[in-house]
């Protein structure tokens, strides 16, 4: 969940918004408005609105005066997107009369489906005006803002929050102040062009002819470079909800005109909808630092946001709950795991005593114990009953007897206690010493003979009988030792008289 604040500063007012971002969902938690003159300065304006809501420390932005800014679209060549950056500052150089060092600027390429080049929309400041609108900000929030937006632009973030502003149009945007107002026209869903006009509500109904007729200019300066009318305007700011604006502008511009179309913020109360056209630009600068804004941006170069010393004091007590968080659930995790292994260690060692009192014969207390438990009764254990030949494996050694030449086929095959009887049928009796000699060779096959060889019936072949035993040598019981007599029982044997011996 994240909290983004933006600002507004209109002629004589000031407005402050508080939104809350949460999951792809927007919502409105404060917005207050201000007169300077009220307030007494700007700074103390900023620090009654604005100051609480940054408590928890959430991003801030706000947007200068279109006044201040510097607009210019240039047509470039396509080759020249592979080094705009280079190409930029000499093309902006060339078109206004001051210094490219002294200027900070911002571009955005525009969609274009001309085949000869590429449209950019670039927008400029003074680097020393910029500096001094963050100065003044940062006196009265007692910070500097993340983002300075530009003018108007900053109602193009607002795309993404209704469905109507989504369609590709062109349209325009149009923030109604009281001493001037300000133009975007959007198509496609990008910002086309910027105007500020001279003109705002302050002196309606008087200067209504003259509003609408630089309104009307605007557009059809619109309309002659780009090809296409604005199809609809949409009203903002302090004049928006002047009575019959709407209508008059409507019918002057022969362009339908209504008010901003309500923005799908979450839970917005109907009073709190009525005064979002109002805060438009300042819930434009704040969606600004969400996401991919669609406006300007003037923090750049020299004057980019640099997050110092005072925003890690912002943080320190948020981070030393979250440290603290961190450190009492690594422990309670710690011990949570230590009392699972302590539980499971008691149960091994049951386990492990129950298992060597059947097995051992004596209760093992712990590893080392049960270990040599487990070596003294390997001393004393018989050899393992399974036998190192199977019957099986005894097939295979006599069919690697034989050798390739002989053709050799067995009748019967019995394997008993470790004798095995074996009835074939071969070529000649030499063959069947063959293949015994080649028996004997392996270390685990005794007294191998062959106890029969007779004609076989209807054939010239020979049937023969061969027996011998399996018994590898580690399957053979080691003799004990008889004890030696002691020196006692041989002094008595020695000393032990002949029977019918008589004593002197």
């Amino acid at each position: 969940m994240a909290r983004v604040v933006g600002v507004d500063i209109e002629g004589s007012l000031v407005r402050a918004v508080l939104l809350q971002v949460n999951a792809r969902r927007v919502a409105v938690e404060q917005m207050q408005e201000i007169s300077i003159d009220v307030a007494g300065s700007l700074e103390e304006a900023l620090k009654l609105i604005a100051v609480p809501m940054l408590q928890h420390g959430e991003a801030v932005a706000a947007a200068m005066s279109g006044t201040e800014v510097l607009v210019h679209r240039l047509n470039l060549p396509k080759t020249a997107l592979k080094q705009l950056t280079e190409v930029l500052p000499y093309e902006i150089e060339s078109m206004v009369p001051i210094d490219i060092d002294e200027l900070v600027y911002d571009y955005h390429v525009l969609k274009s489906d001309a085949s000869e080049g590429v449209a950019v929309l670039t927008v400029c400041a003074r680097t020393e005006q910029v500096r001094r609108f963050i100065d003044l900000l940062a006196l009265g929030l007692g910070r500097e803002p993340e983002r300075i937006g530009c003018g108007a632009a900053s109602l193009a973030n607002l795309i993404g929050m209704a469905d109507v502003l989504k369609q590709p149009g062109p349209y325009a945007l149009v923030d109604l102040g009281l001493l001037q107002s300000e133009v975007v026209i959007v198509a496609d869903g990008e910002v086309r062009s910027l105007r500020t006009l001279s003109r705002g509500v302050s002196g309606l109904p008087e200067t209504a002819g003259q509003l609408s007729a630089e309104l009307r200019q605007t557009f059809l300066a619109w309309a002659g470079q780009a090809g296409a009318r604005v199809e609809q305007v949409y009203l903002s700011g302090s004049g928006a909800a002047t009575p019959l604006a709407a209508e008059y502008l409507s019918g002057t511009l022969g362009t339908p005109v209504a008010l901003l179309p309500p923005l799908s913020f979450q839970n917005l109360t109907p009073e709190v909808s009525d005064s979002v056209p109002r805060f438009a630009k300042a819930i434009g600068a704040a969606l600004g630092l969400l996401g991919r804004p669609r406006d300007f941006d003037l923090r750049r170069g020299a004057l980019s946001f640099q997050r110092g010393y005072g925003f890690l004091k912002e943080k320190i007590p948020l981070l030393i709950g979250f440290g603290i968080a961190i450190a009492i659930s690594f422990l309670f995790s710690m011990a949570a795991n230590l009392y699972a292994l302590s539980l499971e260690k008691t149960k091994l060692l049951d386990t492990l005593a129950k298992v060597s009192t059947e097995v051992l014969g004596r209760e093992a207390e712990d590893v080392d114990d049960a270990m040599g438990l487990l070596a003294k009764a390997r001393e004393q254990e018989e050899l393992d009953p399974l036998p190192m030949l199977d019957a099986y494996d005894v097939l295979i050694e006599i069919s690697k007897a034989v050798p390739s030449s002989i053709t050799h086929d067995i009748e019967s095959f019995e394997l008993q206690r470790g004798h095995v009887r074996l009835n074939g049928i071969l070529g000649t009796a030499d063959e069947a010493q063959r293949i015994l000699a080649g028996l004997k060779e392996h270390r685990c096959i005794k007294d191998a003979n062959v106890v029969k060889i007779t004609q076989a019936v209807n054939s010239d072949r020979k049937k023969y009988v061969l027996e011998f035993d399996v018994k590898c040598p580690e399957e053979i019981p080691k003799k004990k030792a008889k004890k030696a007599p002691n020196d006692a029982e041989k002094s008595d044997t020695d000393t032990k008289e002949p029977a019918g011996a008589e004593r002197p």
